[in-house]
């Protein structure tokens, strides 16, 4: 009987320790792998659109605010001057506009949610009804501008980089076109190029908000795109 009780106790005892070894293991295991953090978790898959709606100031100003917008670039697309300048840009003669790249996750906003909003954002119907003189220039008739920045580098423009994002936006301008008296003006284009705009024209509303156009132009066009933003569900929270 007392051979019977400790061969019991000893097999007990024999599971307690090959357990408390497991677990011991295991607690080691987990302790030596490798950390991780959120900073080390795999960002997610992020798209591009390149689209222009007059001063890139003000564009940008506005997409910043769109939920799901992770970056804006201002810069210059569709021209034919290599690595511009702003003082390039500025002369008309480029065939540039004034552009921004929009990084954005495309499980928060599609590209065509991107596009839709663009209407919203600009007139894309603004181009001169005929030959004028403008800032001691002569304008042709057909030239774009925004407001009373008037030239070739305002004009309304959506540069596609690829066939699917080509039939978004044409088909969310025949679908905004009945919002419009004028026809709609926007280029849509194949993306050639897009060069990053000076540093210092970067996040510009933000840096130099005492700026004199910022106050004149670009706030009161920022706050009434808020506004859409907000009717529509697509205002950053941080925004609003």
């Amino acid at each position: 009987m007392r051979r019977m009780i400790d061969s019991s106790f000893s097999f007990v005892r024999i599971t307690v320790m090959k357990t408390a070894l497991t677990l011991l293991t295991t607690f080691l295991m987990a302790s030596l792998a490798p950390l991780t953090s959120a900073a080390d978790a795999p960002a997610a898959k992020t798209e591009t659109a390149i689209i222009g709606g007059g001063c890139f100031w003000c564009v940008e100003a506005q997409y910043l605010l769109v939920k799901g917008v992770k970056k804006v670039v201002s810069g210059y697309a569709g021209g034919k001057t290599e690595n511009p300048t702003y003082e390039d840009i500025c002369t008309g003669e480029t065939g540039h506009a004034e552009v921004i790249q929009i990084e954005f996750d495309p499980a928060v906003i599609s590209f065509k949610e991107i596009i839709d909003l663009f209407w919203d954002a600009h007139d894309p119907t603004s181009v001169t009804k005929e030959d004028m003189v403008k800032h001691g220039k002569l304008l042709p008739k057909g030239t774009a501008y925004q407001g009373n920045d008037y030239g070739t580098q305002y004009r309304s423009a959506i540069f596609y980089t690829s066939e699917e994002q080509k039939k978004i936006a044409l088909a969310s301008r025949d679908a905004a076109q009945k919002n419009w008296k004028d026809p709609i003006a926007t280029e849509i284009a194949p993306l050639k190029k897009f060069y990053p705009a000076e540093d210092y024209h970067q996040n510009f509303k933000a840096l130099n908000p005492n700026q004199g156009y910022v106050r004149a132009v670009v706030d009161p066009k920022t706050e009434k795109f808020k506004h859409t933003l907000e009717d529509k569900g697509k205002i950053k929270p941080e925004a609003k």
